[in-house]
């Protein structure tokens, strides 16, 4: 694979992964709930972007995406578990502490990074994404095998994600530590984000089986 396509590549992933949304919900709430809850649930968003690309790969994503059973199935998984993670947030909405943060168990840090996985593996847009744009960049001819190829550009793409919504983690306790009712209300706003896309999905599907 040349080094161009792999540029092209990550001109558009980089694009896309700076475009807002339950990836940036999630990772916002983990930064103002702890500093330490930052890189688990970077790593559990990475390893779902990671494991739809292996779908594409393997050919799953095609499968999924020419049966429309499986899609909705898809869809609607994902679009319950972001509504019920929306209304947690909304619910309880996280806050920024000034005293020095506790150490998190191991427990909660995996939990972290399977709520992650979860939030970006579920996501059928994600999935419907990578097996639109993956193809583009692939070339047959190339030494590389086709399924190599996209994994290798799948791990350009879950490297965009890991700088970005790092950064987007760790900056949101740096800028809302001292605003602790504007830290709520951003929180309060992630779970809204996250519920307005579940509702999104939801709709999709109400308006494909009518």
């Amino acid at each position: 694979m040349s080094f161009a396509a792999l540029t092209a590549f990550w001109a558009v992933s980089f694009l896309l992964v700076i475009t807002p949304g339950a990836d940036w919900a999630y990772v916002i709430s983990a930064g103002l709930r702890g500093r330490r809850l930052v890189l688990p649930a970077v790593i559990g968003l990475v390893c779902g972007a990671l494991l739809a690309t292996l779908a594409v790969a393997a050919g799953v994503g095609s499968l999924v995406a020419q049966n429309p059973v499986l899609l909705t199935a898809l869809t609607a998984t994902g679009a319950l578990y972001l509504m019920w993670l929306g209304i947690g947030l909304w619910r309880k909405p996280a806050t920024v502490s000034s005293a020095p943060e506790q150490t998190q168990s191991a427990g909660a840090l995996w939990h972290w990074t399977v709520k992650g996985a979860s939030v970006s593996g579920l996501n059928p847009k994600q999935l419907l994404l990578l097996l639109a744009l993956l193809p583009q960049f692939v070339r047959p001819s190339e030494p590389w095998p086709v399924f190599a190829q996209i994994m290798a550009l799948g791990a350009v793409h879950a490297a965009s994600c890991c700088f970005v919504y790092f950064g987007v983690g760790w900056g949101s306790q740096s800028v809302l530590r001292s605003r602790p009712a504007a830290a709520q209300a951003v929180s309060r706003l992630s779970g809204a984000m996250m519920m307005l896309i579940a509702l999104l999905l939801l709709g999709d599907i109400a308006v494909q089986l009518a």
